[in-house]
């Protein structure tokens, strides 16, 4: 990597790696209030438009150890560290929180921060997770209005459409930019790792959209296309709500592999669809969260039409990866319950798999080095076979 591009790289590293930094460097400069949104689905559009900084709250590094006994072991590592982060104090520099997921688990860690901060605002708005029903759209589109409104109390003002207009287009430039970014690492000429393209992803769940647009442009400005090598391509799936470890990443790709293409949430989940711009905004916001489903497909939704395995089989033509490692963090069910139709699908197209389980407390580097190295050798094997 050149020396400009590692430059262009390292502000976006640096918010990656201590997004509360930022946060707290940003009201100090503003004087603006930050919103915590719990993932996935809630649009930050609607905190931008109001003039607040919407900010997906991420999983810190720190050992959980406050919130312990605040959620049961089964709860995933992600909520058990929400839990400890409240108790911790952590999250006192958000000014309010908005959630629109109905994780069980999730619902549990928000009941913690309720009680650690009673006097911070919590809204929780439960968008529909049957989407093929009739009543999906109309159901839908009145929790948006609603998030629309419940911002405007938060933010002292009404949120207007020619605000929410313009916050539509400022995120959608964004994505379209991390967009171009996969695509070049999908056609094999980007020159990012895995890691990194978890960085560019995660600064902009945290980072004002128009600062980390223009950040990213001179990364785009700086990235060169790099020759495709002999290593074995691979593409990572799961991880729903936060953002797998950088050493796990590390680790894969030190084995011989390329991570080519994902469907992590921390990655072309968080991308994958624009909010449309040329109808009324609260409509726009619902047909965005309509359509994510079906531009991804997602294990916590239901929708008949599109299936998660199709999408998965498709990318992996699409990318040319020859394998497939699953990041499952422990104790998430509903990826617990979808994971056999993945596995069968796989098996049947006979796309070489492995399921990795991820917990807050460490990464067992050498035991996932030893799986991975496995993973890569029966590639290489099957390659020497068919030819």
């Amino acid at each position: 990597m050149s020396e400009t591009l590692a430059a262009a790289l390292a502000p976006l590293a640096e918010v990656a790696e201590d997004p509360d930094a930022y946060v707290v460097r940003w009201k100090e400069r503003t004087g603006g209030k930050v919103v915590g949104a719990f993932p996935m689905s809630f649009p930050g559009e609607i905190a931008h438009a109001a003039g607040a900084l919407p900010v997906v709250i991420q999983e810190n590094r720190e050992p959980d150890t406050h919130g312990r006994n605040l959620l049961a072991e089964f709860y995933c590592g992600y909520t058990r560290n929400i839990a400890d982060s409240a108790a911790k104090g952590n999250l006192d520099i958000y000014d309010g929180f908005f959630l629109a997921d109905h994780c069980i688990q999730l619902l549990g860690a928000v009941d913690v921060v309720r009680f650690e901060s009673p006097e911070k605002p919590m809204y929780f708005g439960h968008l529909p997770t049957s989407l093929g029903d009739s009543w999906t759209p109309e159901d839908a589109r009145k929790m948006m209005r609603s998030f629309v409104d419940e911002m405007g109390e938060f933010a002292g003002a009404p949120v207007t459409p020619e605000a929410l207009a313009h916050s539509i287009a400022v995120f959608n430039e964004n994505r379209r930019l991390l967009r171009e970014i996969f695509e070049a690492r999908r056609s094999g000429n980007a020159q990012f790792t895995a890691e990194q393209m978890q960085v560019l992803v995660k600064s902009s769940m945290v980072m004002d959209k128009a600062e980390h647009t223009r950040l990213l442009r001179r990364v785009i400005a700086e990235a060169a296309e790099v020759p495709r090598d002999d290593r074995v391509r691979l593409y990572l799936s799961g991880h729903f709500s936060h953002a797998p470890k950088p050493e796990l990443l590390r680790a894969i790709e030190d084995c011989g592999a390329l991570v080519v293409d994902d469907d992590l949430f921390t990655g072309m989940r968080y991308i994958s669809t624009d909010v449309p711009e040329d109808v009324d905004a609260v409509d726009a916001l619902r047909d965005w969260y309509l359509q994510r489903d079906v531009n991804l497909p997602c294990a916590t939704l239901v929708q008949h039409e599109a299936d998660w395995e199709d999408y998965l089989l498709n990318s992996i033509d699409r990318s040319g990866a020859q394998g497939v490692i699953v990041l499952l963090v422990k104790f998430c069910e509903p990826h617990m319950l979808y994971y056999p139709e993945l596995r069968k699908a796989l098996d049947e197209r006979g796309v070489p798999h492995l399921l990795i389980e991820t917990e807050h407390e460490g990464v067992p580097e050498e035991n996932v080095r030893t799986r991975v190295e496995a993973l890569v050798e029966r590639i290489r094997r099957n390659q020497l076979v068919r030819s």
